[in-house]
């Protein structure tokens, strides 16, 4: 701690001594005064640090640098005194450092290998250059070896090996054929970034015996030829052909065909390597598979996203390239190759060192004998750099020591310095990547003041136009500057002026009584002197008459007029445009001295024509649109656009606030309704509009807001019903003041990204909300309830910081102050972050779980100490899974439920588990970068529930009184079944239920017999299962008894019905005593029918019934056929009760033997029998009556089966 108090005493005093520094002397680029003043030497050009040199052409050194007086230059080699007297192939050029090395002449550049710095050194200092490090190129050849040819089978992988000779700098690799052909690639065939020649499957078509690598070593222009490499493929046609070449008959031969294979990466090779990468350069990772079909490489980063517009994808998606790499871009990046048969993937992990890189460079600086100054030196580098001073070349430790000098870290602090303080000064910032040197210099000098700006020089500007007139100066120390107007005026004051550091007068609203002459008084402690300017205001280029919408008819003519008022001693020259474009090289287009005329207008004259006057101090435009039509246009009011607004003036400037008025232009025919402000920051976005305000149509003045440090245009849009105007000509502009910023960034976060760090972001400032230029942020930070003090660090203009080896998760107290070259913004709030988390550390103990009944449990656990969550606590994980049923006690796959209970829970609710089953469950506690170990398993089990319903129901063979029950155990037992509970009651023709019968059944029976059952009626069955705990859900199922052994009766399922068929009991007609009675009626006449017949055909006569027919031929009775004798419309009637097939329609019996069917509402259709259920009634009286008989041969032209209610009694007889 003592030591964190001493550091912050150090910067306080550094803050001290800062607040008291004058700002150092600017140096303008006169080439006169830098002639005449002194200055340390400074160096302009050298060799690059890494310098590869031809080894058959001279070695060239460069070190340039400028000096007052000028330098001389010295050399040192491998850190020693380079005498180039004593080696007659070294020159120097003359007035320069730049060394050449004689090689064409004799000389061997690797004698000259090694690291050269120089020396560049007059009275006021020593500057030296980088550390040059000569190397010569080398390109040797390759070394003789044995290539034997690749015999390979179709579809294999392949790789040719270049393995190029080790150059300097490494060659380029490619590979072409003997005729100076490269080698067409593709997906399946391409080169890798090591120079071999990859396949992913090779086909017959690459057999050839001219694979060449080359190598061109571009620093010597020399290109080196492997020896050529042979590839024979073999394919399965002609493999099979050479092996049945080589066999006899017998043999059994054939190779296999050619196999598809999932993906194998042929490089890189494992699952996982690493790569580092410096900053800021090109990084390329690679991916080759080997398979077939030939793989798709495909690219991710984990966790992440590629970075945009910096990602590309080279060599077929094989190389993925990322240009300019930052720290960000570290990370596991994998590489996915594919085929239709699988995929292969690998993880590179990738880390971005970096070099040293300059956050503040030291810059030169010019002060006068007695003023104070710094020297800053910030460079950051992964990892961080070391920072050493040197003066004058010689390390600052050993160097002459300066009472004047002070150093604090990568500071240098000067004070109260004389002319003898003068010196350069060297910052080294180095790590194990690089280093980076820069030389700057302290001049002390006691100069008079010179005005630089030639003496009577003239000014024009416009009227109501800024006018800057210049008074560059330079002195040291340095001058102050007055300005006069006339030869004997007063010194000018006041907010009509406006006076820059540089010595320039701003005058931001000249006017005509503003011209005259100017006088800039410059004056030091060394002396004083004067120069005078002149200023002439002229008046504005105005266009009185403007160009004015045309509608033309075709083939007429038309004419734009541009009348302009301009001062007089400006010469004016007017311009004509269509579409912004010049005019068409057509001599039907005249210009005159204030107009334009089309003669003979087309269609395509149609557009925009716009007048542009220009001179040499002002421009103004105007435009109108031509519109050509075919018909003269009609008498109607046209509607139209507003003409845009003119004359634009500024006013009443301050530093926050100007006055805008304008001049509206034509309505054309409708009503401005407002007028829209835009503004243009010439400063931060030039030519780009923004929206600043809208006023009503009838203002045409509006006081604006303005914001510091922004460089304003205006223009003005009129709007009506019918749209927009075009714009109107951009105001002058108007340049305000720079300030200090009035805001800080917004959303500013701290939220570690790694266990060790902490990242600070936030959203940095719009433009024009920097108030000022140089625009940063000073990033502080503390430990929340450790620091005391803040740790500052000031970045350029970015959103990011990240600060490095905090602890693990611990608040800090974070802000974001934005702060540009005038100074700091108001003091910005603080807001508490965290560094980043890490995973938690224990697991929750004290588990317990009370199970509440069969399908919810509840766990408790005790939470764990916030000091091991290591992040923000997000809540706490169960894992549970059932591991068997108690009741079936087998085991199953295991699929693990989680539920997450947010925040600081200690209990939870398990809902939707499996009665009479055993559990485990675990608990884990989550932050936000994972979950912690998991407590020991718990194992706890569910009690016994209510069963679900029975799989099944069936109801099977039913007779006059019984049915046969079967039904499946319960899917869910939930518990062990203690029995079945049947329930079953009769259901009337009314639908009316009968009373219930309970019967309870043992648990191990499947199937029951119910008896005593009442014939043809309808019984609903309702089974469910019980355990201890009670009745599950049942099961419901309908059946009705038969009504005599000859049929069965229809099982109706609840989910099928039985078309308008009800179970109700039948009606048996067969035992009422008129149908009895009518029967045997018929049967009798019958009777006697066929006995006449029968003795009528023994005579061999024709019965007089028949005789009818043939005399008189019915169409609608068919006649009986010849081969058998039986009637052509009947068919045979199977006796079987059943195979009942219903009659044709409009079949009778012969003539007066006719038997009219009688109508009758009941059938076995309503009764759900048969197999279609679609009898006739006269079928309906055949089932029902005709009892099963045994088939007899048909004799004559008797039919099989009577085919009426006559017949049946017949049979029944």
């Amino acid at each position: 701690m003592m030591k964190k108090k001493s550091i912050y005493a150090s910067r306080a005093s550094l803050v001290l001594i800062l607040c008291q520094v004058i700002s150092a002397l600017d140096v303008p680029l006169d080439s006169k005064l830098l002639e005449e003043l002194l200055q340390p030497p400074t160096i302009t050009q050298q060799s690059p640090k890494d310098y590869i040199v031809d080894p058959r052409e001279n070695i060239v050194i460069q070190c340039e640098a400028k000096g007052k007086p000028p330098p001389s230059f010295s050399w040192t080699r491998n850190g020693t005194h380079f005498d180039i007297d004593k080696d007659a192939q070294v020159t120097m050029k003359p007035n320069s450092g730049t060394l050449v090395v004689n090689i064409m002449n004799g000389g061997k550049a690797e004698a000259y290998e090694g690291v050269y710095q120089c020396t560049a050194r007059n009275e006021r200092g020593a500057a030296i250059s980088n550390n040059i490090v000569i190397r010569p190129s080398r390109s040797p050849l390759w070394t003789k070896e044995k290539l034997e040819p690749n015999q390979v089978r179709e579809g294999d992988s392949l790789v040719l090996h270049c393995r190029p000779p080790v150059g300097l700098p490494p060659p380029i690799i490619f590979w072409m054929d003997n005729a100076f052909q490269r080698l067409p690639q593709s997906e399946r065939v391409s080169q890798g970034l090591n120079g071999d020649l990859y396949f992913s499957n090779v086909q017959p078509e690459d057999t050839r015996e001219d694979y060449i690598c080359y190598a061109r070593f571009n620093h010597t222009q020399t290109i080196q030829q492997k020896q050529p490499i042979s590839v024979k493929v073999f394919s399965m046609d002609s493999l099979n052909d050479t092996i049945a070449a080589n066999l006899s008959d017998t043999d059994i031969y054939g190779a296999k065909p050619v196999t598809e294979r999932p993906p194998v990466l042929l490089t890189p090779t494992g699952s996982t390597s690493t790569k580092v990468e410096l900053r800021g350069n090109v990084l390329l990772l690679e991916c080759i598979a080997a398979g077939l079909p030939t793989p798709v490489i495909r690219w991710i980063k984990e966790g992440g996203e590629l970075p945009a517009n910096r990602t590309f994808f080279e060599n077929f998606k094989k190389t993925l390239k990322i240009i300019d790499v930052s720290e960000a871009d570290s990370g596991n990046y994998k590489c996915i190759a594919r085929n239709t048969l699988g995929s292969a993937h690998h993880v590179i992990s990738v880390t971005v060192k970096a070099a040293p890189y300059w956050i503040t460079a030291p810059r030169n600086l010019v002060l006068s004998p007695g003023e104070h100054g710094t020297l800053i030196c910030r460079a950051n580098g992964n990892p961080k750099p070391n920072i050493s001073w040197l003066a004058n070349g010689v390390p600052i430790a050993i160097a002459p020591e300066d009472p004047s000098r002070k150093v604090d870290g990568d500071t240098i602090i000067f004070s109260h310095v004389q002319e003898r303080s003068s010196a350069v000064y060297q910052c080294n910032a180095s790590n194990e990547y690089g280093y980076l040197l820069a030389n700057a210099f302290v001049n002390v000098l006691a100069e008079p003041p010179r005005i630089l700006t030639p003496v009577n020089k003239l000014y024009q500007v416009i009227a109501d136009s800024p006018a800057l007139l210049d008074c560059a100066y330079f002195g040291s120390p340095k001058p102050e500057i007055e300005w006069f107007k006339g030869v004997k005026g007063s010194i000018l004051r006041g907010n009509e002026y406006v006076f820059h550091d540089n010595g320039t007068l701003e005058i931001p609203v000249a006017q005509k009584d503003s011209a005259g002459t100017y006088t800039c008084v410059a004056r030091n402690e060394l002396g004083k002197t004067q120069n005078e300017v002149q200023l002439e205001v002229k008046d504005p280029t105005m266009i009185i008459k403007q160009p004015e919408y045309q509608v033309i008819q075709r083939y007429g003519q038309v004419s734009f007029e541009c009348i302009i008022k301009h001062d007089s001693t400006l010469l004016p020259t007017i311009i004509w445009l269509k579409d912004n474009d010049e005019l068409p090289d057509d001599e039907r287009f005249l210009v005159g001295k204030d107009n334009l005329t089309i003669m003979n207008v087309t269609d395509k004259d149609d557009g925009t024509y716009t007048c542009i006057v220009n001179t040499t101090l002002d421009s103004v435009s105007a435009s109108a649109v031509l519109t050509v039509v075919a018909a003269p246009p009609t008498p109607a009011i046209i509607y139209a656009r507003p003409n845009p607004p003119f004359d634009l003036e500024l006013t009443g400037q301050l530093e926050r606030s100007i006055e805008l008025s304008w001049i509206p232009g034509d309505e054309n025919n409708s009503p401005i309704i407002s007028f829209v402000i835009e503004y243009e920051d010439g400063l931060h976005e030039p030519g780009v509009w923004h929206y600043q305000t809208e006023v009503p149509g009838s203002q045409t003045t509006v006081q604006l807001k303005l914001s510091p440090y922004v460089n304003y245009s205006f223009r003005v849009i009129a709007v009506n019903e019918i749209g927009r105007s075009q714009p109107s000509e951009p105001s002058e502009q108007y340049l305000t003041k720079s300030a200090n910023p009035d805001e800080n960034p917004s959303n500013v976060q701290g939220i570690g990204s790694e266990p060790d760090n902490l990242v600070i972001t936030w959203e940095s400032l719009k433009g024009f909300q920097s108030n000022g230029p140089g625009l940063q942020y000073k990033v502080s930070w503390r430990q929340k309830d450790v620091d005391d003090e803040w740790t500052s660090v000031i970045v350029a203009n970015v959103s990011k910081y990240i600060v490095s080896g905090t602890p693990t998760f611990v608040p800090y107290e974070i802000k974001v102050q934005a702060l540009n070259d005038l100074g700091y913004a108001p003091e910005p709030s603080e807001v508490i972050g965290h560094s980043g988390e890490d995973l938690p550390m224990v697991a929750p103990g004290n588990v317990q779980v009370y199970v509440i009944n069969s399908t919810l449990a509840k766990v408790h656990w005790d939470p764990v100490p916030l000091k091991t969550v290591r992040g923000h606590l997000q809540g706490y994980k169960v894992y549970y899974w059932k591991v068997q049923s108690l009741s079936r006690r087998s085991r199953r796959h295991v699929e693990k439920k989680i539920l997450t209970f947010r925040g600081n829970k200690t209990f939870g609710m398990l809902p939707g588990l499996e009665p009479y089953s055993s559990y485990k469950l675990n608990v884990r506690v989550v932050n936000g970068k994972g979950e912690g170990p998991a407590s020991p398993d718990k194992v706890f089990k569910t009690p016994e529930g209510v069963p679900s319903s029975p799989s099944f129901l069936k109801i099977t063979n039913p007779t006059l009184d019984s049915l046969t029950l079967e039904w499946g155990s319960p899917t869910h037992p939930n518990g062990v079944l203690t029995s079945y509970v049947l329930k079953f009651q009769p259901i009337n023709n009314t639908h009316e239920l009968g009373p219930l019968v309970e019967i309870r059944i043992p648990a191990n029976e499947s199937s029951l017999i119910l008896k005593n059952l009442n014939y043809s009626t309808r019984y609903k069955f309702y089974i469910n299962a019980q355990t201890s705990v009670g009745s599950g859900s049942q099961i419901t199922e309908e059946a009705v008894t038969i009504m005599d052994e000859g049929k069965m009766a229809g099982i109706l399922h609840p989910a099928v019905g039985a078309g308008k068929a009800m179970a109700s009991r039948q009606v048996d007609i067969a035992t009422q005593g008129w149908f009895i009675g009518l029967m045997c009626a018929v049967a009798l006449l019958i009777l006697i029918l066929l006995i006449v017949c029968f003795i009528r055909r023994n005579k061999g006569g024709k019965y007089p019934v028949k005789e009818k027919e043939d005399a008189h031929a019915d169409p609608e009775i068919q006649p009986m056929k010849e081969d058998d004798g039986t009637f052509g419309e009947y068919r045979s009637l199977e006796s079987d009760a059943e195979d009942h097939k219903p009659l044709k329609k409009g079949s009778r019996t012969p003539s007066d033997r006719t038997v009219k069917k009688e109508d009758s509402d009941d059938s076995l259709v309503d009764y759900g029998e048969g197999v279609n259920g679609q009898f006739n009634e006269d079928g309906s009286f055949i089932g029902q009556y005709s009892g099963k008989k045994e088939k007899e041969p048909a004799e004559g032209n008797e039919s099989s089966e009577a085919p009426s209610p006559v017949n049946a009694m017949n049979s029944f007889v």
